[in-house]
């Protein structure tokens, strides 16, 4: 099947989006595990907000392919909950062009063996949604692993966004 010329711009103008690479207004710096070097990322919601922007809010959509909790541990001592969930996550866009990713989600002392769970599966899912829009370029957090790249962005300074 031939592409027509208009679907041939309409790949290439999105594809040109999808290159460009995240501005510092969207990037985040934490502490990383244990006090090591800190992490560079983007938080979820603004990720999703770039996604809407690049192929409009109805089109792509996300599935949980499956969300498997890896460990809930209890300790009698502390009485305090662990829990560890892995989501799979598939992004579809209109076209039914698909990628697959998975997250993760911990939480570690918790009273509530509940809102650990509740929590860990959001995070697991956000945090799937995350890595799997990364696939589709560097706009959508691809440009992230380029560490290079993310030690330059960070020294850059944020215009503080005002109110409209």
């Amino acid at each position: 099947m031939e592409m027509t010329e208009e679907s041939a711009k309409k790949i290439a103008t999105l594809q040109a989006k999808l290159d460009k690479k995240l501005g510092p207004e969207y990037i985040s710096q934490r502490p990383g595990p244990g006090g090591g070097p800190k992490l560079t990322y983007a938080e979820g919601w603004k990720i999703i907000n770039l996604a809407n922007e690049v192929f409009g809010f109805n089109g792509w959509s996300t599935n949980v392919v499956s969300i498997t909790t890896d460990f809930i541990d209890y300790s009698e001592e502390s009485r305090r909950y662990n829990v560890g969930v892995t989501a799979i996550v598939r992004v579809t866009l209109r076209d039914g062009v698909f990628h697959e990713d998975v997250g993760y989600g911990l939480l570690e002392n918790s009273k509530s063996k509940g809102a650990a769970l509740d929590k860990c599966k959001k995070e697991a899912v956000t945090d799937a949604v995350k890595r799997t829009l990364r696939n589709f370029g560097n706009l959508l957090g691809n440009c992230l692993y380029d560490k290079q790249y993310t030690q330059e962005v960070i020294k850059m300074k944020v215009p503080p966004v005002s109110d409209p």
